[in-house]
Order: structure tokens, then C-alpha cells, then sequence
């Protein structure tokens, strides 16, 4: 990624203080999964403020990490991110269950897809059951089912004559936690041919298949670390957390 000198900056116990693009290389260590299996909430009630800034983006590999990202699904730590890597995994939701795909997924799920495979499945229950936070999950089954289905239009300014209707949209009802009633409906926003149109509905399950699917074609050493794809009864905590005997809070054994 490009160098964005305005951006390098890191916490010190005086603040934000700026690193010389020069020579950030010799001040920040590669992320090399020190915080695997470590739970976010535990983390944060340990630190009020999470130290991430000996540490590289370990997303882009390029700024200095400012935020410790993690799964909001299962809550595991995922890795010291910089701040736009931050914000560009984030879904781009019009409500809490409900995102527009065309704009900001597609990148992560193509030109970028490696880097954010491996991202996410830093999360020890993505990984564990080969599947992805159900946002992201249901843009990822938009682009494989909703985009062949999306109408195109004739455009004069294409070369091809067509471009496609609309905003791709994904919404869903119900949770990953209950795989058997959760539905993902997708559509698309502002067709001239109507305001709001449905493409298709899939099920959650068939939805994590697809995807186990998709990553094995797509990211194979991904796929060889990820899990069997259980997806029946996914409980709400993955790891057992008990009493640290350091006094210190919670730990994870």
C-alpha cells in the first residue's frame, strides 16, 4: 500500500507521537500471532488501553498498527491492525443486519481476498468452523449467488452495452447461533425496474458450505488450517474461560 506519511503515528505514554516513514522498519516487529486464542473483553479489562503500537499492521504489512481488531461474533483477538484496514473490514451496514456489498466487499473478496482470508481466520471460531462473521458471509453470498442473478441495463457509455442494476444488497434474519432458522436474502436497491428487488434467499448452512467451498478453490492454505465446517449448534463461547490464578481477571486454558 502506499506510503501515507500523515498516518504514522503510534501511542506512547505522552500520546500519539509520529515515526519517520524511513525508518519505521527498524521500529516496528512483524505480527507473528502472540495473541492467538487471547479473548478481547479479557484483554481490555487487563489494559484500559491495548498496546499495539510495537507492532505492524498485520493486514497490509505496511503502517504501524493502531487498533487491536477481533471477531465481534466470537470475540477472539484477530491481530494489530492500522486504522484504514480497520475501518475497510468493516461492513458497510444500513442497518444492524442488513449491508450494501457492491462498494466495499468486493475488494476484500477479490484483489485483496488472501490477506483478508487469512485475517479473519485468525479468529479461533471462524477458524475452528470454517466460516466467516455473518456479515461478512452474507456479502461473500451475494457476490457468489446474488451477482450472476443481478439485472443489467443497457448503458450507451459501456463498451459492453450493460452495466448492472442497482446496489447489491444482503440482509438476514435470525443468528449464527441458531444455523437452521437463519435465512440471508439477497437484493438489489434502486433498480429502475423497481425499488427494491429480491434476487434470492439461502440458508445459513448452505451459505457456510459455500463458503467452505470457495475458500478451498480460493485460499488453499487457509482452507488446510481451517476446521471440519461445523456449523450445527454453534455455541456462544468457543473456549472455556475461567479464573486466572494471577488474580490478574480472566484467562483462557
Amino acid at each position: 500500500m502506499a506510503d501515507q506519511p500523515d498516518q504514522w503515528r503510534v501511542r506512547t505514554d505522552n500520546g500519539q507521537q509520529t515515526v519517520c516513514p524511513s525508518c519505521r522498519t527498524t521500529t516496528l516487529r512483524q505480527y507473528k500471532g502472540e495473541l492467538n486464542g487471547h479473548r478481547y473483553s479479557v484483554l481490555s479489562k487487563k489494559r484500559a488501553a491495548l498496546e499495539v503500537s510495537g507492532w505492524i499492521c498485520a493486514v497490509c504489512r505496511d503502517a504501524p498498527a493502531a487498533v487491536l481488531d477481533h471477531c465481534h461474533e466470537h470475540g477472539y483477538v484477530r491481530a494489530p491492525a492500522c486504522q484504514p484496514c480497520n475501518t475497510r473490514e468493516r461492513p458497510n451496514y444500513l442497518y444492524s443486519n442488513d449491508v450494501y456489498v457492491t462498494g466495499r466487499y468486493v475488494p476484500l473478496f477479490r484483489t485483496q481476498v488472501q490477506d483478508w482470508l487469512r485475517h479473519w481466520h485468525r479468529c479461533d471460531g471462524c477458524r475452528a468452523r470454517t466460516t466467516l462473521p455473518l456479515p461478512h458471509l452474507a456479502a461473500l453470498t451475494a457476490i457468489l449467488v446474488g451477482e450472476p442473478l443481478r439485472p443489467t441495463h443497457r448503458d450507451a457509455g459501456s463498451s459492453r452495452g450493460r452495466r448492472p442494476c442497482g446496489e447489491l444488497r444482503a440482509s438476514w434474519t435470525g443468528s449464527h447461533h441458531a444455523p437452521g432458522s437463519c435465512m440471508i436474502k439477497l437484493s438489489v436497491d434502486y433498480c429502475p425496474s423497481g425499488e427494491h428487488r429480491t434476487l434470492a434467499q439461502v440458508m445459513y448452512r448452505e451459505a457456510v458450505d459455500r463458503f467452505g467451498t470457495w475458500l478451498a478453490e480460493t485460499a488453499p492454505a487457509v482452507a488446510a488450517a481451517a476446521g471440519a465446517g461445523r456449523h450445527e449448534a454453534i455455541p456462544a463461547q468457543f473456549r472455556p474461560v475461567i479464573p486466572d490464578a494471577s488474580g490478574e481477571g480472566q484467562g483462557l486454558f
